[in-house]
């Protein structure tokens, strides 16, 4: 798995998942709230199987030498 989230993505992703799984936690929205588990995996891991199928890196690339 190579790394292909990063920056401000990452943080996006792990506020968001946090803030789901809160919600549902409290009930405060329904059970899809739990879904924010995966965000929040994205974030923690910097690995989106979705943005490897679309050919997408937000992280930056590893400097040569």
């Amino acid at each position: 798995m190579q790394a292909n989230v990063g920056g401000i993505d990452k943080v996006i992703r792990i506020i968001v998942g946090v803030v789901l799984i809160a919600a549902a936690a409290t009930s405060v929205i329904g059970w899809w709230g739990w879904l924010g588990v995966i965000p929040l995996l994205t974030g923690l891991f910097n690995f989106c199987p979705a943005y490897t199928l679309l050919g997408i890196k937000t992280c930056k690339l590893p400097r040569a030498g």
